[in-house]
């Protein structure tokens, strides 16, 4: 899994992915689908605005894992949504990438390749903390690898609440208490 993105690598990525919606804008309001572009762009908009909070959370190592992650070679696609702006306290950035991206590889050599697999996270500051929901939904055809990663106890993984788990959905929150 590659990691490490220099400025130009991000900007063709950024570049390909714009001109593609464009590209989709200007199809549906070739053949007259009025309605549609319209969607497109409101499709955009949203996303946009995800961007901007997911990077507005002060913590750029997760948020660029997030925000590049589609563009590789994965079995499955993340989508993310950020339900506030601001995270109160201080969260390890490191910490959360590092869990993130080896649950992510988990992940990926557990399920069903060249399914529609799909991932969904969704980050919710809290009093105490920040909630960090994980819900997943595809083919797991490796359940045990899965449960022995979201199983390890120790400093460097949270406590995971699962909350459905089964062959074709997995969900899970955990609660990252802020550092100082």
């Amino acid at each position: 899994m590659k990691t490490d993105w220099d400025v130009i690598e991000v900007l063709r990525f950024a570049r390909h992915d714009w001109l593609n919606k464009i590209q989709l804008i200007k199809g549906n309001l070739a053949l007259n689908k009025i309605d549609r572009a319209k969607e497109i762009i409101n499709e955009i908009v949203v996303e946009a605005q995800a961007e901007a909070k997911l990077s507005n959370l002060n913590i750029p190592q997760f948020a660029s894992l997030l925000l590049t992650y589609n563009w590789e070679n994965h079995s499955f696609q993340i989508e993310y949504d950020v339900m506030e702006s601001s995270v109160s306290g201080y969260l390890d950035d490191e910490w959360l990438t590092n869990w993130s991206r080896a649950f992510f590889n988990h992940l990926d050599s557990s399920i069903k390749p060249f399914h529609e697999n799909h991932l969904s996270v969704t980050i919710e500051p809290q009093m105490d903390g920040t909630r960090f929901f994980f819900d997943f939904r595809g083919i797991i055809i490796n359940k045990m690898q899965l449960e022995q990663f979201l199983e390890t106890k120790g400093s460097t993984y949270p406590e995971v609440v699962i909350q459905s788990w089964n062959e074709q959905e997995l969900s899970f929150d955990f609660l990252v208490s802020p550092r100082k």
